[in-house]
């Protein structure tokens, strides 16, 4: 039984209907992009990570701290656990209401939506993406964007890791380097708002392809989010030193109260390792090529002394 071609176009019609609203939904509408001409280079827009009923009190700490900062145009909180009950989500809501900070419940678990463009929401051309466990402090934040501004077309992180040839198995695995590095992880990583343009619209098939990757093992956004930069300025991350930071979900802690609510702080197990080596072998193998680049050493806000001196019986820094 044929179809008449009023049906076909019909049919054209309402397809081209749905994917428009789908680029829409994601910011990857061309009519909607922001001129980057218009973005404020004097401020940072803040995504945080949130999905732990559990680390909420800890959560609202964090996004009260980077809403103080001066530094900072808007909170915006992703949650990204579709099953929280209404009532919670409501009370979550009402408690970050504030003129600089909204919440965005997410309606799938997708990591990806952690680089979602959000041309409504962010106005600003650095954008901070970060997790809902790791606090920073005032100084530190500072510094970052500092010397983000400098280095515009990089990402920029205080937790490192890196990439390596495997000899033996003849592959790529994911290791810790004490003397280079190439990913910096989304616990603190600074970039440009056009890169997430980039990770979620960009790259045709193969990047879809590498997004369902990271959907597939619910891991790894932030791998993908370096080899996207790398391969486009064809330069590894930078590395910075921070005062105080505490990262309530390094498997190192020990379980601790925050607000009064234990916080389960993640066991990283094997796993973690085998999943994102295996991540890095599939992005190489999709793209065809392996981006990464290693960056060395760490940039810090001063320089102390490094000679000892004996000060109250004791061995310290002479600057101390």
């Amino acid at each position: 039984m044929s179809s008449s071609p009023a049906k076909f176009t019909l049919l054209a019609m309402g397809l081209a209907v749905i994917l428009l609203t789908a680029k829409s939904q994601h910011g990857c509408n061309p009519t909607t992009k922001r001129d980057p001409q218009t973005l404020r280079h004097d401020k940072i827009t803040v995504l945080i990570n949130g999905y732990s009923e559990s680390r909420i009190p800890l959560l609202l700490s964090i996004a009260a701290t980077y809403s103080l900062s001066p530094l900072v145009s808007s909170v915006h909180v992703l949650w990204g656990n579709p099953s929280t009950p209404p009532p919670l989500l409501h009370q979550l809501a009402h408690n970050l209401s504030s003129v600089s900070t909204f919440l965005h419940p997410q309606r799938s678990t997708s990591l990806n939506a952690r680089f979602l463009p959000r041309p409504a929401d962010i106005v600003t051309d650095a954008v901070l993406i970060c997790d809902d466990d790791v606090e920073v402090d005032a100084a530190s934040l500072e510094f970052a964007f500092r010397v983000w501004e400098s280095n515009r077309h990089r990402l920029v992180g205080l937790f490192a890791r890196s990439h390596d040839w495997d000899l033996n198995r003849k592959e790529w695995i994911y290791t810790v380097h004490p003397d280079r590095y190439s990913i910096v992880l989304t616990k603190f990583m600074l970039l440009r708002s056009e890169y997430l343009y980039l990770y979620t619209c960009g790259g045709g098939a193969r990047m879809a392809e590498m997004r369902r990757s990271v959907d597939l093992v619910r891991n790894c956004e932030d791998i993908l989010m370096n080899f996207v930069v790398a391969d486009l300025t064809n330069s590894g991350p930078i590395l910075v030193g921070a005062k105080r930071v505490r990262d309530y979900g390094d498997a190192r802690n020990e379980w601790e109260s925050v607000g009064g609510v234990s916080v389960g702080l993640s066991s990283r197990k094997g796993e973690h390792r085998k999943r994102r080596g295996w991540c890095l072998r599939e992005f190489h193998r999709v793209l065809g090529r392996m981006p990464l680049r290693y960056s060395y050493g760490k940039l810090v806000d001063s320089v102390g002394e490094q000679g000892l001196c004996h000060k109250g019986g004791k061995l310290v820094f002479c600057d101390q």
